[in-house]
């Protein structure tokens, strides 16, 4: 084993330390060398590389060992950092003839990204002996031969290299020949035979010699071989090839049978003696396998395809043998030229999926390794991605490349990219290897729930039953997984006279929302609250919207009455003159509805009267007219009974009654009303009698209810009276006016007032006039029934 730094003949190292940071990766050149003799034994120790590397922790950095070849020569202890001999070597398979018998590897530690470049020394060991392709050799030499003529012999084979090779060549004792080494070229020696003396055919027509051969190991091997020598008659020239040594390239994707070279030899002598025959001397297996040679043309064919990755170059041993057996030798070296004809090749080292979406700029997705086991242009590599994809491609060390982000990710834009790597080399023509890689894009909360509307208006119907779905708001999340499950929240109000929490309630799952009390129109028309969305992300992220509620009128409210009022003790008694013409204004029916739309639009009908054809009133305004002009004949006094009733469904209604007195004019003083007819008499005294039992059942309310009444009346009146005005009455509106318009009830906008005295007794007169919006002058007429001096009248 040499360790590193240690400085040798067969091994002198250059040292040259340099860091070079690609795609976040560092890269040493420094190479470190190691050895091993082949056949030892598996779990052998080689090195320590936390020692001689300075590097540690291995596990923890994914440290792992890779030969160019990709087979695992090697195993890595990551504990302890020791390299260990995962197999036995076996030189001769690996390297064959090729000296030195070198395996590089690099060392890739993975977290962070480092590599160190290193190559392993097999060392051969003699454990090849010489052989002989052929046991026994016949050659036949003519008796003329001249003393020194040297005759070739076939060498002997070892698989060994170097100092194990074949080193020396012996020879039997014989009184005929002696042997002699021949330079072949490339470190190859050939024995020959040299004939010492003349021959006699006659003493002895043969001889046997064994021929021994040698390697140089420390423990020498050899391997013998029988020559049986034949004297034959004189045939004193030998064959000769053109050249000792033939040279061809042929391209490995040559067909089959295609001429590879062809050969000539020579003869001098004539006849038998002079006819030439071509065959293979002792050549391997891989020779015969591969090439045919003719016999008589000496064309060399190609037997079988030859492939520049396997074998790079062939020696051929030829002979050619004239008719007298006399030969001779000459070798063909043939050069297999490399061709395009493998594609290039990728390994991925490790593939990092998924990945957050979150991830920085030029993060490492993957590692791999490209090679082609072509030579020249043809091994040359390019490697390229899609364009359109934000990914990188990065050199790093020697073949080794890296895969990183180009720009940071979104899940929500593209979950998956198929990544097609492509590999091209610089042959011709260029093959191209593609190989497609999935990288799935992990999810983190980057996105808010997102309404679908930016505001939400619900309706729901006053007097709804509580816990009633009025509505269902909804959110999106673009993320995925609990980064997109959403939770629903009512956001506290802003207004403090909101009590949302007993009005509203939102499921959390689905944002379903309920009305948890019924509403009422007349007390709530509208309110706005803030509905909150959040994820279940780390950290979670919300998002807000506005909801609307408003609440639909129902008819739940009947027409009030403000004039004239239904409340006094004694009715309220409109004056008509005798002299009235048809369609005279009696008096006017004021009444309001608190609900709104059709709800509130009132119409009013005449159900009952004294003189049924004496008036009519309008179904829209509320006016009670006179019908026809009265006569002598007419009651003094009239009652009406009217229905106010609303548009609603189902409608709602009210009823006024009206004490209308004719009267001759409103110069005259006013008298105590004449008995209009004896059933008029017994319906007064019907209706008294009624009046009689209320009074006497709600009396100590009533007095109560007087009391409080009068007291807030002569309240109003005297700060109405410092304002220049009336007082003004309670009621379910406010202000001391009322305006109708809008409410499709009254064909014109009136206004009207109802003004009372602190000071009137039971029998005051009271009625009340239209008055101009634009003024908003109210006119109060006041009839005392003690003084009867007369009416006033504006």
């Amino acid at each position: 084993m040499m360790e590193p730094g240690v400085m040798s003949a067969q091994h002198v190292r250059q040292v040259l330390l340099f860091f070079a940071f690609l795609g976040g990766s560092s890269v040493l050149s420094e190479t470190w060398s190691y050895s091993v003799a082949e056949e030892t034994e598996t779990g052998s120790s080689i090195a320590n590389i936390i020692k001689d590397m300075g590097v540690g922790d291995l596990a923890a950095r994914g440290a792992r060992i890779i030969f160019d070849d990709y087979q695992p020569y090697l195993r890595l202890e990551p504990e302890t950092g020791n390299l260990l001999l995962n197999k036995k070597l076996d030189r001769e398979e690996l390297c064959g003839t090729s000296e030195p018998c070198i395996l590089h590897f690099q060392v890739l530690l993975e977290n962070p990204l480092q590599f160190f470049q290193a190559e392993l020394l097999v060392e051969d060991i003699n454990d090849h002996p010489p052989t002989f392709l052929e046991k026994l050799l016949f050659l036949n030499i003519s008796e003329g031969a001249a003393p020194g003529t040297s005759f070739q012999m076939d060498n002997a084979q070892d698989l060994d290299v170097g100092i194990n090779g074949i080193k020396n060549y012996t020879i039997s004792p014989n009184p005929y020949f002696y042997l002699k080494l021949k330079d072949g070229g490339k470190g190859r020696k050939y024995p020959e035979l040299v004939l010492n003396g003349p021959l006699d055919r006659e003493k002895e027509p043969s001889i046997s010699l064994i021929l021994t051969a040698m390697d140089g190991g420390p423990l020498p091997r050899s391997a013998t071989a029988l020559i049986q020598v034949e004297f034959v008659d004189v045939n004193d020239n030998a064959p000769e090839f053109e050249r000792a040594l033939y040279e061809v390239q042929v391209p490995e994707n040559s067909p089959l049978n295609s001429l590879v070279i062809k050969v000539s030899a020579t003869d001098l002598d004539t006849g038998v003696n002079g006819d030439i025959s071509y065959s293979f001397s002792q050549v391997s297996g891989d020779v015969r396998k591969t090439f045919k040679i003719h016999p008589i043309s000496g064309e060399v064919h190609l037997k079988a395809l030859l492939d520049f990755e396997v074998i790079q170059s062939y020696t051929i041993n030829i002979q050619a043998i004239d008719g007298g057996s006399l030969s001779g030798k000459s070798a063909i070296i043939v050069q297999v030229t490399d061709v395009n004809d493998n594609p290039p090749e990728i390994v991925f080292t490790s593939l990092m999926s998924p990945i957050p979406e979150n991830c920085l700029s030029e993060m490492v997705v993957a590692v791999f390794s490209v090679r082609d086991q072509d030579s020249g242009d043809n091994s040359r590599i390019m490697c390229s991605v899609q364009d359109n994809l934000p990914f990188l491609l990065k050199p790093t060390f020697k073949n080794f490349y890296t895969l990183v982000t180009e720009i940071p990710l979104d899940r929500e834009s593209r979950a998956e990219y198929n990544i097609t790597i492509s590999v091209n080399d610089l042959g011709t023509p260029r093959l191209t290897t593609q190989h497609t890689i999935t990288v799935q894009v992990s999810d983190v909360n980057d996105n808010a729930p997102a309404f679908t509307q930016t505001s939400y208006t619900l309706f729901v119907q006053e007097n709804n039953s509580p816990a009633l779905h009025i509505g269902t708001i909804s959110a999106t999340d673009s993320d995925s997984g609990s980064n997109a499950r959403i939770t629903y929240s009512l956001l506290p109000s802003h207004d403090p006279q909101l009590a949302l929490d007993s009005l509203i309630s939102i499921n959390a799952d689905n944002g379903q929302l309920f009305a948890l009390r019924a509403l009422d129109y007349e007390a709530l028309q509208t309110f706005e609250f803030l509905v909150g969305a959040t994820d279940q992300g780390s950290p979670a992220l919300s998002s807000q919207a506005l909801v609307r509620v408003l609440v639909l009128d129902a008819n739940d409210n009947a027409p009030f009455v403000l004039y004239p009022l239904q409340n006094a003790s004694v009715p309220c008694t409109e004056l008509l003159p005798r002299t009235a013409e048809p369609g005279y204004l009696v008096t006017k029916v004021v009444a309001v509805d608190r609900d709104s739309g059709q709800n509130a639009w009132l119409s009013f009908q005449l159900l009952k009267a004294t003189e049924p054809g004496l008036f009519s009133v309008w179904a829209h305004n509320g006016e009670v007219r006179t019908s026809r002009l009265l006569s002598e004949r007419d009651a003094p006094k009239h009652r009406l009974l009217l229905l106010v009733k609303d548009n609603g469904d189902p409608p709602r209604s009210a009823s006024v009654t009206l004490h209308v007195l004719l009267v001759d004019g409103f110069s005259q003083p006013y008298l105590p009303l004449p008995e209009v007819t004896h059933e008029g008499a017994q319906e007064d005294d019907l209706l008294t009698l009624y009046l009689v039992i209320a009074l006497a059942s709600v009396s100590s309310l009533f007095l109560l209810s007087v009391l409080l009444f009068v007291g807030v009346r002569l309240c109003r009146r005297a700060r109405a009276t410092s304002l220049g005005g009336c007082s003004v009455p309670e009621a379910h509106f406010p202000g001391y006016l009322m305006d109708f318009n809008g409410r499709e009830t009254l064909s014109q906008s009136y206004q009207y007032e109802v003004c009372l005295t602190g000071v009137s007794d039971a029998k005051d007169f009271r009625f009340l006039k239209s008055v101009s919006p634009s003024h908003e002058v109210v006119t109060c007429v006041e009839e005392n029934s003690t003084s009867m001096n007369g009416f006033g009248y504006n």
